[in-house]
């Protein structure tokens, strides 16, 4: 009892002695402790709305999107002859243009369309089995005729409400239905799937069906008695050439990790930006400590001459600093549940709300104990200096070395004064010099700066760079699509071959439009583990410029060049031969694989050829520029209404919609990471410098006896942090891109969303030169703000120090 009472009178007097500084200690660590906390929370709430959605509305195990005439008896016999599938069915959808979906709000008055969405918008009615369309409380959905449930994503986007009017251009006139209400798709939910889909009745559904106008489609879904074996069932199913495959292939894991992708990657940046506080953090706190230690190394000689061990002096210290770490991760923990709200606002609405269970609690606890962990290990580091403290060197000395170290430093000291003199700088400026000077000879007490400076100009600088990435119109080379102004899809139809001649003609004729890139959807077969797989290819003039590819180069005659999921699907890599034969199992031709480029759109399973396709494709994509001066916008609006069958899109807003939710998520990481960054690296330099200052007294002091001016002395600090700044805000720019970028792009591979590697895209004003000047001039502004104390100061008394 009366150790642990010695043990509170020794810290509560500390923390009295020492309040600037044991405050910003403490502001730092619940920083850190709260971003910790919260990327660990908002990962584990992430994952956990998406399994709580999951678990309400059974996705498929396995889907097959097709569009087309289909063998419904092929689709039977496949199932009887599987007997791992539980159950399947096929869902009948049909698909509309953003702009033939128009909205009215009867009680204002208010009106629009869903024109500025470029997404298939997908009509159907809701499955009896699994894969359910769910309200916000989990319940299957079962409208009424006249009625219509939106997915949440429009509800967001358009502020659709309940009691809105829709209407449904159709071939023979305008069908309307009311807004009922808002459901969550467990597989159309992200930013990133192509399609999203509207709940209807049965009723509305055959009327929409009998109205034309309407694409349908239609979805193949499969659950497995085990859900483990998709990839498996997948092959089974393309290598079985009697059933539909004019789509697109999904396994349960990559609608999982499509849903996940964003938040967890706004999860991935919070920790990121954490660990490098907790960084800046841990180095502030040794600054500290040791300098705590060399102020009261007189005490510590007095209780060692006195008997007390080693451990129960580092005690007495422990005691204040452990106290610190678990009141910091005690309100990091606190703030991190309100951050976590705000940030997983657009999880529990596009996906569920995530169950408390015991992970819940774990993964935030795990977070916070690991924060308080490091923080003792590295303190429990720093004390046992207190063991080399002899108590004549403490008491007479004033110093914590013991003998030998104190014979090593005094050598050392020698040689820096030979080599450090006023002979040693050039230049007229006598502060200037004095400035470098110091700084020379006092290289290892003014580290500290540097450090922390470059670890903050790396943590705005990461969620910044990935921020303006994602954000560019060059990301679509990640898309497997080349830069362009306007993408052009058209879909299978009986009448596409036809389409595509008239939509390709009037574009080459069209002086507004240049560089029109022309490709042909068509599927193939290659041989996978089990036996003969599809294998969706492009097909066009790869000759010029389009994609990037993180390996070889684009194909030529004879070769085919293979996103990275499919590279590594199939274990091929440049200048291997790959087996290919046409859907219909003719003859086998082996071609090159010519190079791999990254592909995050179509499950990033896509490949490409050298040819041209005459006809009989699936569908078709084109890609064109736009003259200087002519609005890409306004000629997809132009060729849209000539074109109803094609989809004519801007790239730049094709990729701003696709990615909305990642760079969302990359914005709000990037605006907390300056947010934090500027103000951790205030409080450190604001504290670094009242400790050197009240260090530096005596030298400051005979600097004024022999002349210089408080401006001059001034001057000469401000300088020093000016130069330490400038190093460390330099050396982490060059780190953040060049070891940075590699770190970040390995994270990112390991997410399996097809981008293997990642080339900063980056705003070079903003991260090379105003994050920069931010950081040093708030440096600078705390030293003027702190040295202009010295104009009044008493410089008599530092001499009495």
């Amino acid at each position: 009892m009366r150790t642990s009472s010695l043990y509170r009178r020794h810290g509560y007097n500390d923390l009295v002695r020492n309040k600037t500084a044991n405050v910003a200690l403490l502001v730092i660590l619940i920083i850190s402790a709260f971003l910790m906390a919260t990327g660990a929370m908002v990962m584990a709430r992430s994952f956990g709305a998406v399994n709580a959605l999951f678990d309400q509305a059974l996705p498929p195990h396995f889907l097959q999107m097709h569009t087309g005439t289909y063998d419904a008896v092929a689709l039977a016999e496949f199932a009887s002859a599987h007997p791992e599938i539980d159950s399947w069915l096929i869902e009948d959808m049909l698909g509309y243009d953003g702009a033939a979906i128009s909205w009215q709000r009867p009680t204002t008055g208010e009106s629009g369309d869903l024109s500025a969405s470029l997404i298939d918008n997908l009509f159907v009615t809701q499955n009896e089995a699994f894969d359910f369309l769910v309200d916000d409380s989990g319940t299957v959905v079962q409208p009424a005729p006249g009625e219509v449930h939106v997915p949440v994503a429009y509800m967001q986007d358009f502020a659709l409400q309940p009691g809105d009017e829709v209407t449904i251009r159709t071939g023979s006139g305008s069908h309307g239905l009311t807004v009922a209400g808002f459901v969550r798709d467990s597989q159309m939910a992200s930013s990133l799937s192509s399609a999203t889909r509207f709940l209807v009745s049965e009723h509305d559904f055959r009327e929409l069906a009998i109205s034309g106008g309407g694409d349908p489609e239609i979805i193949v879904e499969y659950r497995l008695a085990e859900a483990s074996s998709a990839s498996q069932f997948q092959s089974a199913y393309e290598s079985d050439g009697a059933l539909p495959k004019n789509g697109q292939a999904v396994t349960l894991q990559m609608i999982r990790l499509i849903n996940a992708f964003s938040d967890g990657l706004v999860a991935m940046a919070l920790v990121l930006v954490s660990c490098l506080l907790m960084g800046i953090a841990l180095l502030s706190l040794r600054f500290v400590i040791r300098g705590t230690l060399e102020d009261e190394v007189r005490e510590i000689g007095v209780m060692k001459a006195i008997g007390l061990p080693h451990r129960a002096i580092s005690g007495l210290y422990m005691s204040k600093y452990s106290a610190m770490t678990l009141v910091a991760c005690l309100l990091g923990g606190v703030l991190a549940v309100i951050a976590t709200r705000l940030l997983t606002r657009n999880v529990q609405v596009n996906y569920a709300e995530a169950p408390v269970g015991l992970t819940t609690f774990l993964v935030p606890g795990a977070a916070l104990l690991l924060v308080f962990l490091l923080v003792i290990a590295m303190c429990r580091g720093v004390f046992r200096s207190i063991r080399r403290v002899e108590v004549v060197g403490a008491l007479v000395q004033g110093s914590t070395l013991d003998e030998r170290q104190t014979a090593r430093r005094a050598r050392r000291q020698a040689h820096r004064a030979r080599r450090v003199n006023l002979g040693s700088t050039t230049g007229g400026d006598v502060n200037r010099r004095l400035a470098l000077l110091d700084l020379r000879a006092d290289a290892g007490q003014w580290a500290l700066i540097p450090l922390v400076f470059a670890l903050t100009a790396i943590l705005l600088i990461l969620p910044t760079n990935l921020l303006t990435t994602f954000s560019s119109p060059r990301f679509v080379t990640y898309m497997g699509a080349p830069e362009s102004d306007l993408r052009v899809d058209l879909q299978f139809s009986a009448a596409v071959d036809s389409q595509h001649q008239r939509l390709l003609s009037d574009m080459r004729a069209d002086g507004r439009i240049i560089d029109v890139k022309d490709f042909a959807k068509v599927l193939r077969q290659t041989r996978g583990e089990q036996g003969w797989e599809t294998l969706r290819v492009e097909v066009g003039d790869y000759s010029g410029a389009s994609i990037e590819f993180v390996d070889g180069g684009p194909p030529g005659t004879g070769q085919i060049a293979l996103s990275a999921i499919n590279a590594q699907q199939y274990r091929l890599s440049v200048g291997e031969m790959m087996p290919i034969r046409t859907s219909s199992g003719e003859a086998t031709n082996d071609v090159v694989v010519s190079g791999i480029y990254q592909d995050v759109t179509s499950g990033g399973r896509t490949a490409k050829m050298q040819g041209n396709v005459s006809g009989g494709a699936l569908g078709y994509v084109l890609y064109a520029d736009v003259a200087e001066g002519i609005d890409p916008a306004a000629i997809a609006r132009e060729y849209n209404d000539a074109h109803p069958d094609a989809a004519v899109i801007p790239m730049r807003e094709y990729a701003k919609q696709t990615l909305s939710y990642v760079t969302g998520a990359f914005g709000s990481a990037a605006a907390l990471a300056c947010l934090f960054g500027v103000g951790v690296a205030v409080l450190i330099t604001c504290l670094f410098l009242r400790l050197r200052l009240t260090r530096e007294q005596t030298r400051m002091g005979v600097l004024a006896a022999i002349g210089f001016s408080s401006r001059e002395i001034a001057s000469q600090v401000r300088l020093k942090v000016l130069l330490a700044t400038g190093v460390g805000t330099l050396l982490g720019v060059v780190v953040a891109a060049t070891v940075g970028e590699a770190l970040v792009a390995a994270a990112i591979s390991l997410t399996g969303v097809g981008v293997t590697r990642l080339h900063f895209i980056p705003n070079p004003w903003l991260v090379y030169f105003f994050y920069p000047l931010l950081l040093m001039g708030a440096a600078h502004a705390c030293a003027i703000a702190l040295t202009s104390r010295l104009r009044s100061a008493d410089k008599s008394a530092w001499l009495r120090k």
